[in-house]
């Protein structure tokens, strides 16, 4: 494994982020306990909205990019500071890069063949998207397949009313978007959203 696996293994996915808003959104989330941002690069800004939360030096996080689709996209997040690698698709040559350089790699998958796949090119996590596809039954597959010990985090609609059944069909994380943050979330939402997600995961996990 590559980077430390993030505390708590909740990714907020940062979709449209404006490069003047990312400090204060990154201060906000890892003040609910969020360890892990990912900015999607398919969205103006995002190599600059990485590289704004690298600086802020947020202990025990893991800054990085999503939809990372090519290795140019993975040379461009690290250049940035960025060291985690999140994609909607198993591309072994994009992991592979990330792996060579030390980044955290979580790329999506949505059946056992990509699963291996992406493993084998080198994924320290597997994002399970989209999520409602793969189901519990989806993920309880997975897990009876795939090493022992692998991090499965469920991508795609994932709220806290919805996490304990992702949980005992064997998530060990989880990437959220939209129920979490869109553009135009004040500070005083995004709080109170990343508080109730941090409060359920840590419920759970009891």
């Amino acid at each position: 494994m590559n980077q430390p696996h993030p505390a708590t293994p909740l990714v907020a996915i940062l979709r449209g982020l404006a490069p003047a808003e990312a400090a204060d959104v990154g201060k906000v989330l890892h003040q609910a306990g969020f360890r892990a941002l990912e900015v999607p690069l398919n969205r103006p800004g995002a190599i600059e909205c990485i590289a704004t939360l690298v600086k802020l030096n947020l202990a025990d996080t893991l800054v990085g990019g999503g939809t990372m689709l090519t290795v140019a996209h993975v040379d461009a997040v690290h250049e940035a500071g960025g060291r985690l690698l999140v994609s909607p698709n198993c591309n072994p040559a994009v992991i592979r890069r990330a792996a060579d350089l030390g980044m955290y790699c979580a790329p999506g998958v949505a059946t056992p063949t990509e699963a291996f796949a992406a493993l084998d090119a080198g994924a320290d996590a597997l994002k399970l998207f989209p999520a409602d596809m793969v189901g519990h039954a989806g993920m309880k597959a997975f897990n009876s397949v795939v090493p022992a010990g692998t991090p499965m985090w469920p991508v795609g609609g994932i709220t806290p009313d919805n996490m304990e059944g992702w949980v005992r069909a064997g998530a060990t994380g989880f990437g959220i978007g939209g129920q979490l943050y869109t553009p135009g979330t004040t500070l005083d939402e995004l709080a109170q959203r990343a508080a109730a997600y941090v409060a359920k995961w840590r419920a759970l996990k009891v």
